[in-house]
């Protein structure tokens, strides 16, 4: 009897990275309709978020904090995030008093998303995205003058010339490299100590992910990077990235740190990961982060190991 292999999808994969499960309709197609916008600010069932001049939310028993439409002016400055059911999702542009909601914590993206369920970190992530592109968007690239945000948040329109300005998202590689039985992981200077994570680096123009991925590796390790397959992806708004995830596999093992980003990078066995986790010689990076889902991939494929069952240095 043939066994059946289920075949997990890149799409499948991704849905797993922090930031992604926003099961959100961001309505994109009405975003530019002044009318209907003007219908989502003011509905009485609308959600709206909120954060404080320092970009940090409020939080309560694991859970963000809302407030009503009761609570928000009906000119309040606002970005349109989607509708979910139905009900309209903005986050007020101007930062609110703590006092409003005096018994929440207020944290940052990093450290809430270790508390907050999937779908409120990912709209977290999303709404300081979208905020960290205006903060640094205010005016015309061509010709200087002032830019007014239009479209829900989404667009920023120049004053002078008209030219529309999109949000940016900057598109970086990260990839887990193997060689037969191990896989390569680097260090930075400034990480923890005895912290290692996979490989990564900004794609640049006019070139493919595929040729990002070899030119990241060589650059960095001096090694060779061979065939090269899409894992899945990640928003990482710290402040505007999108982390495309790759597995590869090297021609050799010899490195050689060339571009000075690197402190160290070794190759590492299952055994020498599950290990070093365990006897706090190795820190790998947050589960947060798609670093360590690709760690989590390659241990599992390769060697049937679950990253999770392993202690985890904090």
């Amino acid at each position: 009897m043939r066994r059946l292999i289920h075949r997990v999808s890149s799409a499948e994969r991704t849905r797993h990275n922090t930031f992604t499960a926003i099961p959100l309709d961001r309505c994109g197609e009405h975003r530019a309709d002044a009318n209907w916008m003007a219908k989502q600010c003011s509905a009485s069932g609308a959600r709206w978020l909120a954060f404080d001049g320092e970009g940090h939310a409020p939080v309560t028993d694991g859970h963000l904090c809302w407030l009503d439409a009761a609570r928000v002016a009906t000119d309040a400055p606002a970005n349109f995030l989607g509708q979910r059911d139905g009900v309209p999702v903005l986050a007020l542009r101007g930062p609110i008093d703590r006092g409003v909601f005096p018994a929440a914590q207020w944290l940052d993206l990093r450290t809430a998303a270790d508390e907050l369920e999937r779908f409120e970190a990912g709209l977290f992530a999303y709404a300081r995205s979208l905020a960290n592109w205006q903060d640094a968007t205010r005016h015309c690239a061509y010709c200087g003058a002032p830019l007014a945000l239009v479209d829900g948040g989404h667009r920023a329109l120049c004053k002078g010339c008209g030219r529309l300005h999109f949000p940016r998202t900057d598109a970086a590689i990260i990839v887990i490299v193997e060689h037969e039985d191990a896989c390569l992981l680097g260090r930075q200077a400034a990480w923890r100590p005895r912290q290692y994570s996979t490989l990564a680096g900004f794609v640049e123009p006019g070139e493919s992910l595929a040729d990002a991925v070899r030119r990241e590796v060589r650059e960095e390790t001096g090694v060779e990077a061979l065939d090269c397959d899409f894992h899945s992806s990640q928003p990482w708004p710290f402040p505007a990235s999108l982390m495309l995830g790759f597995t590869a596999t090297a021609a050799a093992r010899d490195i050689r740190l060339a571009d000075g980003e690197l402190e160290d990078a070794r190759w590492f066995t299952a055994r020498d990961i599950a290990d070093g986790l365990r006897d706090g010689t190795l820190r790998v990076s947050s589960p947060l982060s798609i670093s360590y889902r690709l760690i989590e991939h390659w241990l599992r494929t390769r060697a049937g190991v679950e990253l999770a069952a392993l202690p985890r240095a904090d």
